[in-house]
């Protein structure tokens, strides 16, 4: 334990330390990957920096600590500015807590980055909806189909439409496991239109694979 804290220790002050871009991508890999608690509030401030390696770095070391890692993180998002903002989202979009639900909703339906629409709609296929009750969940997840379905209609840009078919097959899982089958009906239809009418190869083949992925019965 004395051990691991003072690796710990170590790590937090290098990142303190980093005198060059290249020092604090390096640092904050180190400390990520660690994926220890005491590492949150130090990741969280490096997503403010003007640091996108670094920031990726620690997206991925916030999304490994997860629950926790989101706590903080809901706690602290209205007093980021946009770049911090986008990269949190980016860490609740990828660990699923549905605490962080409704930004991630309104994330992938309005925010001007693709990149981070692109995030949004697929993290909200891995929604953890087991952390709901049973009415929750279907509510939450009526609501999530909805923005989805509008992402892959109406979003401009090809690779947030992708994201939205495996956020769609994802919820699509979710919703079978918890037996509502009736939210099926409008993930296929929607897949269905997006796979003939997508104006992207890549997207209709993406949107083709998630229909293969359902059971027979689906289409009953």
């Amino acid at each position: 334990m004395i051990a691991s804290k003072t690796n710990l220790r170590e790590r937090l002050n290098a990142v303190e330390s980093a005198d060059s871009a290249q020092s604090m991508l390096d640092a904050v890999e180190a400390l990520a990957e660690l994926e220890n608690e005491g590492a949150i509030e130090m990741l969280i401030r490096v997503l403010g920096y003007n640091n996108p390696g670094a920031a990726v770095a620690a997206v991925d070391g916030l999304i490994k600590i997860g629950t926790p890692a989101a706590s903080a993180l809901l706690n602290q998002l209205d007093s980021y500015n946009y770049g911090a903002r986008a990269w949190a989202l980016r860490v609740l979009a990828g660990i699923g807590d549905p605490r962080g639900l409704d930004l991630i909703l309104e994330t992938a339906a309005t925010d001007f980055s693709l990149s981070v629409r692109r995030a949004a709609a697929r993290g909200l296929g891995a929604i953890q909806w087991e952390k709901l009750s049973r009415d929750e969940q279907r509510t939450a997840q009526t609501q999530t189909i909805d923005t989805l379905l509008k992402v892959i209609t109406d979003d401009p840009e090809w690779v947030v439409r992708y994201g939205a078919v495996v956020g769609l097959q994802g919820i699509a899982v979710t919703a079978m496991t918890a037996g509502f089958m009736d939210l099926l009906v409008p993930i296929v239809g929607g897949l269905r239109e997006c796979a003939t009418q997508d104006d992207t190869l890549a997207v209709q083949a993406r949107a083709q694979w998630a229909i293969a992925q359902f059971p027979a019965r689906t289409f009953d």
